[in-house]
């Protein structure tokens, strides 16, 4: 048999390149397109996804209690999800309204009043004189003090009332996350069996072990530090609410967020006991003060009951998440960063455990290579 000779080899080597660069370039540019016609939906997604995995064991079993109707147990639990975000959001959004608007006038006009300070103030440790003093300042010379401080208030009011536009568009996130949510559990069996599958191309062998990992790992995370964080913010909102606290919504959602980067909400709350106690009566004051002191270590009780079926991922990976996503993508992306980086890190950690495999193996023994 003749044999191609060098240059007719080189020359389809250098064919079949050219062929096989045509078609991984023509691969990447799809998939590049496609996924530049769904990266707008991709955080929203993903938000799914996650609220779906979390909440697949009650989705289980509201849909045995109706009698196997998935469908119907799913669009209660999006309407419930979406009822549960909506009312409170409506509530605190009012107030932070409310102070935006108010700052924002205060700023063109001038014409803020401020009631004067409390003896009380004077009292408090550290701060108390010069709070005091400077309060009692801009309650008998307004109009020098608002001067002096326009251009704080004004950009302050501004960011704020930008804040309550974002804060808008991120509860409508929200609801078209929760609708997807419900359409993945309403298909849960053809999506695990996906997942799976996906799981399995990806990782061999270890795929199935990798996707409930993955399941686990985003329930702990998903129920554990961002559904204590919600709870234990609704509760406090509720104190901040009940006491006719004037920057309730602001202070939720600092709230909000310390709870899930895991400072904790004492950052908030400590103030606005403060606060409430130099401006109401003393029992309407203690009383919530010891609802928030309680809604504010609640947390201790809360996680070692979810976490303690399962491990931990360390604060600072959540802390890491939960602020980069929120950079990254808003106040939907604090939820869902403190989830994807939590995941991450648990995979990393499987696959470190892992032994690999050697390079060069040891010849079988016994083998017929060996002459007897």
């Amino acid at each position: 048999m003749t044999l191609p000779s060098p240059s007719v080899e080189f020359e389809i080597l250098q064919k079949r390149v050219i062929e096989l660069a045509i078609r991984m370039g023509g691969l990447f540019l799809l998939l590049l397109w496609c996924f530049k016609i769904i990266e707008p939906f991709v955080l929203i997604i993903t938000w799914g996804a996650i609220v779906a995995t979390a909440l697949h064991p009650v989705f289980t079993k509201a849909a045995d209690l109706l009698g196997g109707r998935t469908k119907l147990a799913a669009t209660l639990l999006a309407l419930l999800l979406i009822g549960t975000l909506v009312a409170p959001t409506v509530m605190l959004a009012d107030s932070l309204v409310a102070s935006a608007q108010m700052l924002v006038d205060a700023g063109d006009k001038g014409d803020l009043t401020i009631s004067p300070p409390p003896a009380r103030v004077a009292d408090w440790p550290l701060i108390g004189e010069n709070v005091y003093d400077y309060w009692r300042r801009a309650a008998t010379d307004l109009p020098d003090v608002v001067q002096e401080l326009t251009p704080q208030i004004k950009a302050f009011g501004g960011w704020l009332l930008s804040t309550i536009t974002g804060t808008g568009l991120t509860v409508l996130q929200f609801v078209v996350s929760f609708i997807i949510a419900g359409v993945f559990l309403a298909t849960a069996a053809t999506g695990s069996k996906a997942a799976e599958a996906l799981a399995t191309r990806l990782a061999g062998n270890r795929g199935r072990e990798f996707a409930t990992l993955t399941s686990g790992t985003i329930r702990n995370v998903a129920v554990g530090i961002l559904g204590v964080s919600i709870v234990q913010t609704a509760l406090l909102s509720v104190g901040f609410l009940a006491i006719d606290f004037p920057a309730a919504g602001l202070a939720a959602l600092l709230a909000l967020i310390l709870c899930i980067v895991q400072v904790g909400p004492g950052l908030v709350s400590i103030p606005v006991i403060i606060y409430v106690f130099s401006t109401s009566d003393t029992t309407p004051a203690t009383l919530f003060a010891i609802w928030t002191i309680a809604m504010t270590l609640i947390d201790s009780v809360l996680k070692p009951l979810v976490f303690g079926r399962g491990s931990t991922v360390p604060t600072l990976v959540i802390f890491l998440g939960a602020i980069g996503g929120m950079l990254m993508s808003g106040i939907i992306g604090l939820f869902v960063g403190a989830v994807v980086l939590s995941l991450g890190y648990k995979l990393y950690e499987a696959w470190l455990k892992e032994t690999p495999a050697p390079i060069f193996a040891d010849p079988p023994t016994g083998s017929s290579a060996e002459t007897g």
